[in-house]
């Protein structure tokens, strides 16, 4: 996966600095709590979500076990369709790849579909240093790509904007990328989104070559699938000459009537809509329909080593609806350029890790970017148990142990820093396998309460730095029971 922002801090050092940040605290805190009360009302008008969200899940989980052989299936179907398969192992095989399709119309430009996995190659650096602009056309995408920034979010990249900083962005950047916007410009949202349209109408007129990702890939058919609430996709998907899609291998669904469960599932989970929309799927070429040239790249870039773990794999599940981004505490508080990654928020947290691999300092801290709280699992429409996977990295973090990277099978090495976690748990194991020595630590612990400090010393100041200690009974639970019950059935 492609170090998109490089140089970034670990994410307890980028989130304090986010923290302080009050207008984009205020920002997130706006727009989190706008979506998941929409989304919470659009859910509750199903009675059978919960049967919809298991079939989900059993859907993903059926494909991923087998995905060597849908995989081809797609490839046989998109082939046969008039499409042509493409197999990028990494971010730099994908980009080459994409840019060489480019460069082979003649083209120089090209219009962009909202997508997470060409942000996640960083391919509009990669066409940029081949003399190719990539302009994006989602109106969230065009305002950070105007505003020189990154994305925050999955669903709305710029949520961390208010309508003001919008405004001035466009009056100042849109002239350098192609049409101003017009004179005596407001921050309402109608003259916003007119002025986005007049810019981008004349890249959608002009444009030969079209890049997209897609939500799903039909196996049985060979079908690619694009939600969208502009209509941008569309005209992305069929004013273009050549369509170049660039989609990560866990997007397939084995058959056309799996599409049932997620067209229900995605845009309330996403947009609290009760369908999107723009649905636009389109299955190779079509003569004198859409683009004549269609290419589809499948892309790995870590994900066949995430399907290697057995409790990390299900992050794969996603359908990238950003559900849990909107719940999360953490997310609110801190924003999405606080995980140094296109994926931000809990579902980062899990994939960016088994992605990237735990080796850089960043990564090796974002599976501790959590409450625990597990609020996004209960929100997340295909179940992913995103605590659990949490939890399950901690540990290969702090513990090191056997992985698989770049397909081969290695053994980590404790990432650095965590040598008092690691005493503290070793401790912990020794204590609870005898039970004696934690009766005894209770009742110590018990009789000097008072002596205890609020914080703690040493490497434990950074955990109750933010964290009230708990405070110690005066009588351990077992003493407690003994001596009210007699001892009669009590523990031992």
């Amino acid at each position: 996966m492609s170090g998109t922002f490089v140089g970034m801090p670990a994410f307890p050092v980028a989130a304090r600095e986010a923290v302080g940040n009050k207008t984009l605290r205020g920002n997130l805190r706006h727009a989190t709590h706008t979506i998941r009360d929409k989304r919470a009302r659009a859910v509750a008008e199903l009675d059978d979500w919960a049967a919809l969200r298991e079939a989900g899940k059993q859907i993903k989980d059926h494909t991923l076990r087998h995905l060597d052989r849908y995989l081809v299936q797609v490839e046989e179907a998109v082939t046969a369709a008039g499409g042509t398969v493409h197999w990028a192992a990494d971010a730099d095989e994908a980009n080459e790849i994409v840019a060489r399709l480019v460069e082979e119309t003649g083209e120089s430009e090209v219009v962009k579909v909202k997508s997470m996995a060409t942000q996640e190659i960083a391919l509009n650096e990669a066409l940029e240093a081949r003399g190719i602009h990539a302009y994006e056309t989602d109106l969230a995408e065009l305002i950070v790509q105007l505003g020189k920034d990154r994305p925050s979010h999955i669903l709305v990249p710029a949520i961390h904007r208010n309508r003001g900083e919008i405004r001035d962005i466009f009056r100042s950047e849109m002239s350098e990328w192609g049409r101003p916007a017009p004179e005596g410009l407001t921050d309402t949202p109608a003259e916003l989104a007119e002025a986005a349209r007049l810019h981008l109408r004349e890249k959608f007129l002009r444009a030969k070559v079209g890049i997209s990702g897609a939500n799903f890939v039909v196996a049985e058919t060979g079908t690619l699938v694009v939600v969208e609430s502009e209509g941008n996709g569309r005209m992305c998907l069929t004013l273009p000459e050549t369509l170049i899609s660039v989609v990560g291998i866990e997007k397939i669904v084995p058959r056309w009537q799996d599409l049932e469960v997620f067209l229900q599932t995605l845009p309330r989970s996403s947009t609290a809509e009760r369908m999107n929309p723009y649905t636009s799927m389109w299955t190779g070429t079509t003569d004198e329909d859409g683009p004549r040239a269609f290419h589809l790249v499948l892309l790995d870039n870590g994900r066949t080593d995430t399907l290697a773990d057995e409790v990390g794999r299900q992050a794969l599940r996603c359908i990238r609806c950003s559900a849990c981004l909107n719940v999360c505490p953490v997310y609110e508080r801190a924003g999405g350029h606080a995980y140094g990654s296109v994926y931000p928020g809990p579902i980062g947290a899990i994939l960016s890790p088994q992605l990237r691999g735990t080796g850089s300092e960043i990564d090796a801290s974002l599976p501790y970017a959590s409450s625990l709280c597990g609020a996004c699992y209960e929100v997340c429409p295909v179940a992913i148990d995103i605590p659990e996977v949490l939890v399950h990295l901690r540990e290969r973090v702090v513990q090191g142990g056997p992985a698989v990277r770049n397909g081969n099978r290695v053994v980590l090495k404790p990432a650095k820093g965590h040598a008092a976690e690691r005493a503290a748990m070793r401790a912990a194991q020794w204590a609870f396998t005898h039970p004696g020595a934690v009766r005894t630590g209770q009742r110590l612990a018990s009789r000097t309460r008072r002596l205890h400090p609020r914080t703690l010393p040493g490497p434990g100041r950074a955990w109750s730095g933010s964290r009230d200690l708990p405070t110690v009974p005066a009588e351990p639970f077992r003493d407690w029971w003994q001596r009210t019950h007699g001892g009669k059935g009590g523990a031992k």
